[in-house]
């Protein structure tokens, strides 16, 4: 792997990646910023989640003139989600430079993007149609434009866009620098590339293989509104020795590290937000054993190299199987067994079989354990906490208390209100996630799906039982019953807990 600080990348710009958590560059970086760099045309062939908009967003920034109000840049994207994803991880890099950024895309009040193109922005990042329907009423100028960018050309393609970006590129000036990124290249795709771009290089990364073969899979379908407290039933009963835990935004893994810690669970969180101290202050913690759960976004779990994870756990389905397979792979090392649970709303189900035919895998359906089976599970933990706590021998003067209690109560009784004392309610400890909107249904190609082609149930039928399990315990068998609705959530299935 390459270094950023090799790429002769400016200070400033160095500075916005650094703080976005990266260090080394993926292939596709590598490739498409020394050479976009050198300002030559690229055709860049690789699959989404490969790091490619900061493969192209980094030379994109790095030629901005910050005293030239005109818009020098110029991103086509697919969907108005790709626009936002895009146009949110170039503000980034671009932070430290001062970058004006500005997406525009259909469904938004156009009146209201008119006004924000007064703002002078330096770079554009849009969908084909408004696009062009800002071109049409000459709201956006593109004389000055001198790197234009076709994100998912294929998609585009796919989506009946081709003769719309015909009429972008000839509305930019010839002398600009095109780069163009696909994962397939279908023959009209060839043909822009030739019409259009000036003796491309070609940055070609091949597919990683996906090997997930000592990796359990399975997914849970879930509303919103019910994943945390599954989540919870399924720690208490999987009691996995380390966990990661994924969200889709730095919201999302603040909430759900907080909300574990509530429940009693030794969690943390990593974000692009954090500082690059306390993302290794946590990291060190995690490698440790002195958290139990690492809450972190694709972007923050980049590069770690942790060993140990038995359970990884997707509680946001991520937009891309390559992120999929990165994700899972934190699990599943040196030839242990791992166990991965997938979160998927019913409306993302299409997501997930793009997954499987990625992985050549199939996942395998759970019902989440009851209220019921996750208290059991909470219970043998306490039953090893007071074994644990009698085999250490030093009660002290706790002995005289228990034989003053003795002589008033049954022995049996005083054990049982002894465990349900250390076996929490969840309900004593109510949380709050905020919900995060599905992910969007991509018309056209890339990321298809058959939608909910599933039965709503699933295996993952309980054996109750919470004794720590090898390679997942609780896995269950298919149903066609749908799952039983979640009522409170659970307790941590550790030993170690925020106890006085």
């Amino acid at each position: 792997m390459v270094k950023f600080t090799e790429l002769n990348i400016s200070e400033t710009t160095l500075k916005s990646v650094r703080r976005m958590g990266f260090e080394e560059a993926t292939p596709i970086q590598e490739g498409t910023i020394r050479l976009g760099m050198e300002g030559k045309d690229i055709i860049g062939q690789a699959q989404t989640g490969t790091g490619k908009t900061t493969a192209f967003g980094i030379p994109l920034i790095e030629k901005i003139d910050t005293r030239d109000g005109n818009v020098q840049g110029l991103v086509i994207a697919p969907t108005r989600e790709l626009a936002i994803q895009v146009s949110e991880e170039l503000y980034n890099l671009g932070k430290d430079k001062n970058v004006r950024i500005l997406s525009v895309f259909g469904g938004q009040e156009i009146g209201r993007q008119i006004r924000a193109l007064k703002n002078r922005p330096q770079i554009i990042v849009g969908t084909p149609g408004r696009l062009l329907d800002h071109i049409n009423r000459r709201t956006l100028k593109l004389e000055n434009v001198n790197t234009l960018v076709l994100d998912e050309a294929d998609e585009m393609l796919n989506m009946g866009f081709i003769e719309d970006i015909q009429s972008i590129m000839s509305n930019v000036p010839e002398t600009r620098q095109t780069l163009l990124f696909s994962a397939t290249m279908p023959d009209p795709i060839r043909r822009i590339a030739e019409k259009f771009m000036k003796t491309p290089e070609i940055v070609k990364i091949k597919s990683k293989e996906m090997t997930v073969e000592n990796i359990e899979q399975f997914y849970v379908k879930s509303v919103e509104r019910e994943k945390f407290d599954i989540l919870s039933r399924l720690l208490n009963v999987q009691q996995p020795e380390l966990a990661i835990v994924f969200g889709r935004t730095k919201r999302r893994v603040d909430e759900l590290a907080k909300a574990l810690n509530l429940r009693g669970y030794l969690a943390e969180g990593i974000h692009g937000d954090l500082s690059q101290a306390k993302r290794m202050s946590v990291l060190k913690q995690f490698k440790a054993n002195k958290i139990d759960i690492l809450v972190a976004t694709d972007v923050a779990a980049r590069g770690l190299d942790i060993s140990g994870v038995s359970h990884v756990y997707n509680f946001d389905i991520p937009q891309d199987p390559e992120s999929y397979v990165h994700r899972i792979g934190r699990t599943g090392r040196a030839g242990k067994k791992g166990v991965a649970v997938t979160f998927v709303t019913p409306r993302e189900m299409g997501y997930l079989s793009i997954v499987e035919r990625t992985t050549k895998k199939k996942m395998e359906a759970l019902v989440p354990p009851t209220a019921d089976e996750a208290v059991i599970g909470l219970q043998r933990v306490a039953m090893e906490q007071l074994e644990t706590m009698t085999e250490k021998n030093n009660l002290g003067s706790y002995r005289e208390l228990a034989t003053e209690m003795l002589d008033k109560h049954d022995a049996v009784d005083l054990i049982a209100a002894a465990l349900k004392t250390l076996t929490k309610d969840p309900e004593d400890a109510p949380v709050q996630i905020t919900e995060e909107r599905p992910l969007p249904s991509r018309g056209g190609g890339g990321y298809k799906g058959k939608g909910g082609g599933r039965s709503s149930g699933g295996g993952y039928k309980g054996k109750g039982g919470g004794g720590r399990s090898s390679g997942g315990g609780y896995k269950g068998r298919r149903e066609s019953s749908s799952s039983s609705r979640p009522s409170g959530g659970g307790r941590p299935g550790r030993t170690r807990r925020h106890e006085s």
